[in-house]
């Protein structure tokens, strides 16, 4: 495989993200996506010396919260339990549920406790379908008239010939970089104080 070249719009870098920080600087990006990729970062590996732990799956999420810019946004779409696609692949070995993003959000993340030292809150958690999982926009209106009749006439044949319909296997995730000025994690904003999603 031929490696990517930087270009004038373009700059392109290599890291092993399970064990090396995002090589970029704090704030710098207003915008970070993770496409099939949190699943495939290990929750705990053995440090060099044989005797503690890491987190990386913890340290990844620092990294990505250090190089967003306050109010940046991740956004992550992955393969959840308790659906099959989160378990089939063997190199999946983060399982992502829908409350794992608790981890990482509210005025007290619980996954402090590890070493996660930045904080997000929750903009969309959605169950979404694999065709529809790539995309920020939100997904066109519902058919309707001869379009909604001919979608129902496919599932029912989807249907009959076994196939599953209308599922969602997969967790959207978009979550906000809270930041101070200063560039630390902020406290919690009186609306936010219960770490509860909103919108």
């Amino acid at each position: 495989m031929r490696p990517l070249e930087s270009g004038e719009d373009f700059e392109y870098r290599v890291a092993d993200l399970t064990v090396e920080p995002i090589p970029y600087e704090s704030d710098r990006f207003g915008s970070v996506s993770a496409f099939d990729f949190i699943e495939h970062v290990p929750r705990v590996a053995p440090n060099g010396d044989g005797r503690s732990t890491t987190f990386p799956f913890i340290r990844l999420m620092d990294e990505i919260w250090r190089v967003l810019a306050p109010g940046g946004l991740l956004y992550a779409v992955t393969p959840a339990y308790p659906h099959a696609e989160a378990f089939q692949d063997p190199t999946h070995v983060n399982i992502i549920t829908d409350h794992t993003h608790d981890y990482f959000c509210g005025a007290k993340p619980l996954a402090r406790m590890y070493g996660f030292g930045g904080r997000f809150e929750m903009r969309r958690l959605e169950w979404v379908a694999v065709q529809n999982a790539y995309t920020a926009h939100p997904l066109a209106p519902p058919p309707t008239g001869v379009r909604k009749l001919a979608h129902g006439v496919r599932d029912t044949v989807r249907k009959l010939r076994g196939r599953e319909v209308g599922r969602c296997p997969y967790l959207l995730w978009e979550l906000e970089a809270v930041k101070a000025p200063d560039g630390a994690a902020a406290p919690p904003s009186p609306e936010h104080a219960d770490g509860q999603a909103r919108g």
